[in-house]
């Protein structure tokens, strides 16, 4: 029987299994400003409507947060993200990770 712990951890493995949104959430890991989806945007082989979709699974998964500028959205790491994904991998593998 799936418990409900592994149906939200299946969601959040859901939305960063994509080369291109686990890429987005490495970069947002490593900075410690706020990106915009143009540095995005100019980085990867989509476009915009497609680097924009992908965000928007990260930020729907709670993974990311984005205030909007003007023309241009910014996004960062949600709080607890990096807290959220080692969980899931430790109820998995049956210890904690190191984050």
């Amino acid at each position: 029987m799936v418990t409900r712990n592994f149906k939200a951890g299946a969601a959040l493995l859901k939305a960063i299994a994509d080369p291109y949104r686990l890429t987005m959430l490495a970069t947002l890991s490593a900075s410690k400003n706020e990106v915009c989806v143009c540095d995005f945007t100019d980085a990867m082989p989509l476009n915009q409507p497609t680097v924009s979709h992908h965000l928007r699974v990260l930020r729907e998964a709670g993974l990311t947060t984005c205030v909007r500028r003007g023309t241009w959205v910014y996004y960062q790491l949600a709080p607890g993200a990096r807290e959220r994904l080692s969980a899931v991998l430790a109820a998995v593998f049956g210890k904690k990770l190191r984050g």
